[in-house]
């Protein structure tokens, strides 16, 4: 079963995952990286480019959802090195801070709002002109466009990019408009008017997309959601 809730820290999630006895789902790209806690274990989540599918047996897991570029200032590292990457948190961390930070978390009650404690800790805000243009392009906005509004150059805004969401600001906007869609989709959207109103050219287009991010269909996607 899986269960989340807004997060103290601005623009995060915590959630939960236990075990059911179903298929894994996947797990989409959103433009997110999180920290995560697996059976005494720290780890990050980095930034997708695909669908993720978890291998092994299921296990439950706890995670805190950061906002799209707050998890290099908080792990002190560029996001494009942890793209399509699951890494314990020993990779990032020295051993002996993870080790206390570890021994606190399992003698939580709750250890995904341990994790939450952590970030609040460490992280900081997004410079406001990436969080403008996460919004933007979250709403649709053209790159070209918004880029011009916050002052940014191509190559400026793609070098910032990459080291904020681990990659350029078109996979950025392409991710983040799979996740529009697929939020109208959850609302009883028929596929064609998705696909207008998200930003794909047609329903075959948004259907090539969901593929090629989420790995199956979207009425399969719809059909395993929690």
């Amino acid at each position: 079963m899986y269960e989340e809730r807004p997060s103290r820290l601005a623009g995060a999630v915590l959630w939960t995952s236990t075990p059911t006895g179903g298929v894994p789902r996947p797990v989409l790209p959103d433009g997110c990286m999180d920290l995560l806690w697996n059976e005494g274990r720290l780890l990050v989540a980095g930034p997708d480019t695909r669908a993720y599918v978890p291998d092994g047996p299921a296990t439950a897991w706890a995670g805190l959802r950061l906002y799209p570029g707050t998890a290099p200032a908080l792990l002190g590292v560029p996001a494009h090195e942890l793209r399509d990457r699951r890494v314990e948190l020993t990779d990032l961390w020295p051993a002996a801070e993870v080790r206390r930070l570890r021994d606190g978390i399992e003698a939580a009650t709750h250890p995904a709002t341990a994790l939450e404690e952590l970030a609040l800790q460490r992280a900081a805000p997004p410079a406001p002109d990436l969080r403008r243009l996460v919004d933007a392009l979250a709403r649709g906005r053209p790159i070209a466009e918004t880029a011009a509004e916050l002052g940014l150059g191509a190559r400026q805004l793609h070098r910032r990019s990459l080291h904020a969401f681990g990659y350029g600001p078109k996979t950025l906007a392409r991710v983040l408009r799979l996740q529009r869609a697929l939020a109208l989709a959850r609302q009883g959207v028929p596929y064609a008017d998705t696909a207008a109103r998200a930003g794909y050219a047609d329903q075959a287009h948004l259907s090539r997309d969901v593929r090629a991010l989420g790995g199956t269909t979207l009425t399969r996607l719809l059909r395993d959601d929690p």
